[in-house]
Parts: structure tokens; sequence; C-alpha cells
């Protein structure tokens, strides 16, 4: 029979088939997306120390102070400004600014700055 218009059942060359491939691809995003979130959740547990290093006023008469405290929070200027705010104006100081925000292997050369300041609030 020479001409046979019957569709072949060709094999696949690699043998991979569609449902194989899918299956594939969704491995990859399942593990790139366990990647990502490690990476991200690892994050906040290398910045366990956190540091900010500031300026105070104190009211009538005048009093300014440079000071170094520990943020337990994001380390951030806004999150370090917020906490540290709070915790001067209890003890009756005004927070002017924060100058920066740091981790521990910041702390040696700011020490002898800061003074009676050092870690105090």
């Amino acid at each position: 029979m020479l001409l046979d218009n019957r569709p072949s059942l060709m094999t696949p060359i690699l043998y991979i088939t569609l449902k194989k491939r899918i299956l594939r691809l969704m491995k990859h995003i399942f593990l790139s997306f366990c990647v990502i979130l490690l990476v991200g959740l690892s994050g906040p547990a290398m910045a366990a120390d956190c540091f900010a290093d500031y300026k105070a006023k104190q009211g009538n008469p005048l009093k300014l102070h440079y000071g170094v405290a520990k943020v337990n929070g994001q380390c951030s200027k806004s999150a370090a400004s917020n906490e540290l705010a709070q915790r001067l104006n209890a003890q009756g100081w005004t927070l002017l600014n924060i100058v920066s925000v740091f981790g521990s292997d910041g702390l040696a050369k700011r020490k002898k700055s800061a003074g009676s300041n050092y870690l105090r609030f």
C-alpha cells in the first residue's frame, strides 16, 4: 500500500511529553519561590544588631547631646526616629535628628563621642 494517508503514531524523539514539561516548569517555579522566600526571611536575622546615633536637646536652659542607642525594630532612620523619640521624650529630651543607623561594627568608633549617652536610651 503506497498511498497510506493515515496519521502515523510517531513517538517523541526525547520522550518528553507536554505533561512532563509542565511538571518541570512548575518544579522550577516552586524552587525559585522557596529560595526567594528563604533569602527574604534571613534578612532580619542577619540584621539583628542595629544602632543609631542621634542628636537631642532639652529645654531651659538649653542642653544638647549626642548619643548612641540600640534600635529594636527595623534598621532604618525612620524606624529609629520613631522609637528613639518616644524613649527620649520619656526622659524630657527632644530628638533633633538621627545621624545614621549602623551595625555593631560601628559602635567602637562612636563610644568616645557619645560619652555618658552611649547606649543610655
